[in-house]
């Protein structure tokens, strides 16, 4: 019987070296030859036989009359660096054992069928998206060099390239084996200028240079909106209908609600009535002027020491009331370490800015929860700590002088070191002049020639941080300054004499829905924005002031752009930076 030119081509007795050990993975059952080809040609010759077809791993040619057929091996990683291995003993290999035997064409003998070998050790093999894309693509293995540079053995080309090149992948494969499975430590790097070392340092600066103003993450997070379930809507009102007024089966934790926002909607007026109460009583008189000489004497809103603060107070479950009026919520957008020190700007001030009051003043909204480790203080006119009882309601609170001192003092003193690190301020930068142009459905921001902040922020080397409250300016109806223009400069008068103002606003009543000094019950959503880092220096440049003006005005509008479809989707106009 003529013997099948194949297997007497394997049979060849090998001329030079030990005899290689390949390893054949396939599952199906085909014809083994005893003895195994040398590997033979140059690293070039084995590199273009490789690349011919990279997705047919080893399959022999049709036309041999044993006809063997292989599975596809699993593709190799392009990005694996080259090693050289010697495969040693320990590895254990042992084929399962024969079920069945396969009679092939003529000249081939009945043989078992090559299984999986058995290790000791697990595989893992990777699960790279690469693979999935070895089928269309062709790519060049790279580190197939030959272990014998100076074998230029040339055989028959009928099916010698494709059972060479099968040979090729299963050493390559079994390397792969022995090594384990490809890692990030084995990937190589790429390299610029002839270091892959330059490159990541080089990268690290670029980094470092981009995101010296900014929080590595430029990106902001969908966050959640307010359910309708929490918003309580007043019925609708019918044609030619008077005061809408509260049906008498409110619910209690709705009553609550509104006693404690009207108690400090009514603050400042509660405490100077109880101040002229004790006037009235001449018994009094005695405590009443120790008690001034302490208010004119005293310091406590702007040595920064935070001694009458009280965490009890500002934590207490009454301000939850006060949040689930509206109701309000914080969003947390960038981490802030605690190793820092901030400056908020909250836009906009609105009439009363009642979300500052929940967001920063009270620990309703878990400003402590989102940003731990950071000890913030509302800021204030310091006008409002002249009053008397009123001053130990807002010192209770944490809320603090806006002047400079005030502002110096905090920022730099206390922490863990001592200097201020971890300490916080809020600033409602646009002030009284902002709350004239507070209206319902628009967001009109007193900002471009307001840089003072951004200069202390220079001098005490903080962060800023800006915030935007979506529906502080919603909360009341003021006149429009257009259709009552004398109105509009007597305000502007006492602005300027006084530094305050005298909005002329109404909202809803205790027991009705039109007519009153209560805030609307609508949605307030603030949201903290990205901190932009700010160098300490004792000397203010102007440049740099307006560069971080810029930028903290940028952030503002890319807040804006980001979250008004979410928390101002009934607004009548954009947002405008006015001077």
């Amino acid at each position: 019987m003529a013997e099948d030119p194949s297997s007497a081509e394997l049979k060849q007795p090998k001329t030079t070296g030990p005899p290689p050990r390949y390893f054949y993975l396939v599952t199906r059952k085909s014809s083994q030859s005893p003895a195994r080809e040398s590997e033979t040609g140059s690293a070039s010759e084995r590199e273009a036989r490789v690349g011919h077809d990279s997705t047919k791993s080893h399959r022999r040619d049709t036309s041999i009359t044993s006809q063997e057929s292989f599975d596809t091996s699993v593709p190799i990683s392009p990005f694996r660096k080259p090693k050289k291995v010697t495969i040693s003993p320990p590895i254990d290999i042992r084929p399962l054992e024969p079920t069945s035997q396969t009679h092939g064409g003529s000249g081939a003998q009945g043989t078992s069928p090559r299984q999986p070998f058995r290790r000791t050790c697990s595989l893992k093999l990777p699960t790279d998206s690469t693979m999935a894309d070895q089928v269309d693509k062709k790519p060049t293995l790279p580190g197939l060099v030959s272990e014998h540079p100076d074998d230029k053995t040339t055989h028959p080309q009928h099916h010698s390239d494709s059972r060479e090149g099968s040979q090729v992948k299963i050493e390559e494969t079994a390397r792969g084996l022995v090594n384990g499975v490809d890692s990030v430590e084995d990937r190589p790097v790429p390299q610029v200028n002839g270091s892959g070392d330059g490159q990541v340092q080089d990268d690290a600066g670029s980094h470092t240079d981009k995101d010296q103003d900014h929080d590595d993450d430029d990106s902001y997070p969908d966050l959640d909106d307010i359910g309708m379930e929490e918003i309580h809507k007043p019925p609708p009102r019918k044609p030619n209908s008077g005061i809408r007024w509260a049906p008498w089966n409110v619910p209690f934790r709705r009553r609550a609600q509104t006693l404690v926002v009207l108690m400090h909607s009514l603050s400042i007026v509660a405490t100077a009535s109880l101040f002229f109460a004790f006037c009235a009583n001449p018994l009094a008189w005695p405590l009443l002027v120790i008690y001034l000489l302490y208010v004119l004497s005293s310091k406590a809103a702007t040595d920064g020491s935070l001694n009458y603060r009280s965490e009890w107070f500002r934590k207490s479950y009454i301000w939850h009331f006060f949040a689930d009026y509206y109701p309000a919520r914080l969003h947390k957008t960038h981490d802030l370490p605690a190793t820092r020190k901030y400056i908020f700007g909250y836009h906009p001030h609105g009439i009363i800015s009642h979300g500052a009051w929940a967001a920063f003043a009270t620990d309703a909204l878990g400003f402590s929860e989102k940003f731990p480790g950071i000890t913030n203080s509302l800021l204030t006119l310091d006008s409002n700590f002249r009053i008397p009882f009123y001053r130990e309601y807002v010192l209770s609170m944490g809320v603090r002088s806006v002047s400079k001192e005030s502002i110096v003092n905090i920022l730099n003193k206390g922490g863990p070191n001592g200097e201020g690190m971890g300490r916080a301020v809020t600033v409602v930068v646009g002030g009284a002049r902002e709350s004239l142009e507070a209206q319902p459905g628009m967001m009109r921001l007193i900002l471009a020639e307001r840089k003072g902040f951004v200069k202390l922020a220079v001098r005490c080397g903080a962060d800023l941080v800006p915030v935007l409250a979506f529906g502080e300016n919603d909360l009341y109806d003021q006149l429009q300054p257009h259709e009552y223009p004398f109105m509009h400069r007597i305000q502007m008068f006492i602005l300027k004499a006084w530094k305050f103002t005298l909005p002329f606003l109404h909202g809803r009543g205790i027991f009705n829905y039109d007519v009153g000094l209560m805030p609307y019950r609508r949605p307030l959503n603030i949201v903290v924005g990205a901190p932009i880092k700010v160098r300490q220096s004792s000397s203010v440049n102007m440049e740099e002031v307006n560069r971080l003006h810029g930028l903290y005005v940028a952030e503002l509008e890319k807040l804006w752009d980001r979250y008004k479809g979410e928390f101002a989707p009934d607004r009548k106009q954009e947002m405008q930076i006015l001077s």
